[in-house]
């Protein structure tokens, strides 16, 4: 299931509640809520309030993205704050195993992440278990950066282990996504995307999601 997920860090941060007015006509279902702590990642972004005011004013579910040092320590935070999913770096988890167990103690999908240099096999123990794989096309912590090609080789070797496994887990992307790669994305094996600057950044947002759904509609129509 194609999923586009708008990253409110691209968003207007003074208007959020109308940014999601925004892209809600479009049907989404989830909107990515990325957290920085500047420890992990060189940039610091939003906060338990944050996504506790998202949940106020809209019943997408939110898929946040923990680009923090020793998650554990907010998991709980986050989603008594409304999360619906979390997601944490393979690369920031001493006990990974743990970590996604205690994600999915609270009720919510846990997600595990890969950086762009992190080889797939870190993940080999714990794709059993996990909800959902989100695969960096970006170097994390900053919007707006170019797409890095090589990691579709890391979706079709991700997609093929899967398969492989009889596993039913989505690989969701995050970085760089737009209507021009998308296709190319979803031939790979992806079912997520994560698109922030080539949403919120677009005059017509709402538009700009539709145009990405029918391109992956096309790449999804020719098979992969």
């Amino acid at each position: 299931m194609i999923e586009i997920l708008p990253s409110i860090l691209a968003a207007d941060f003074a208007n959020l509640e109308a940014e999601v007015a925004r892209v809600r006509s479009s049907g989404i279902t989830m909107l990515h809520c990325d957290v920085m702590d500047g420890h992990f990642v060189p940039n610091i972004s939003i906060g338990v309030p944050v996504v506790a005011s998202l949940r106020k004013v809209t019943d997408l579910k939110l898929d946040v993205h923990l680009m923090i040092e020793e998650p554990d320590r907010y998991i709980e935070a986050f989603a008594e704050a409304g999360a619906d999913s979390i997601s944490v770096h393979q690369e920031a988890c001493r006990h990974l195993d743990r970590t996604v167990r205690l994600i999915q103690g609270t009720g919510k999908l846990a997600g595990v992440v890969l950086n762009p240099a992190t080889p797939i096999s870190t993940l080999e123990e714990v794709l059993p278990i996990v909800d959902y794989v989100l695969l960096m096309s970006v170097n994390p912590g900053f919007g707006g950066q170019n797409f890095i090609g090589r990691v579709l080789d890391k979706v079709r070797a991700l997609d093929q282990k899967r398969r492989s496994l009889g596993l039913g887990f989505p690989i969701q992307i995050d970085g760089g996504i737009s209507a021009r790669n998308i296709g190319e994305c979803v031939r790979a094996g992806v079912d997520w995307f994560v698109a922030g600057s080539s949403v919120f950044g677009a005059k017509n947002p709402a538009a700009a999601i539709e145009e990405m759904q029918t391109e992956a509609r096309e790449a999804t129509a020719v098979g992969i």
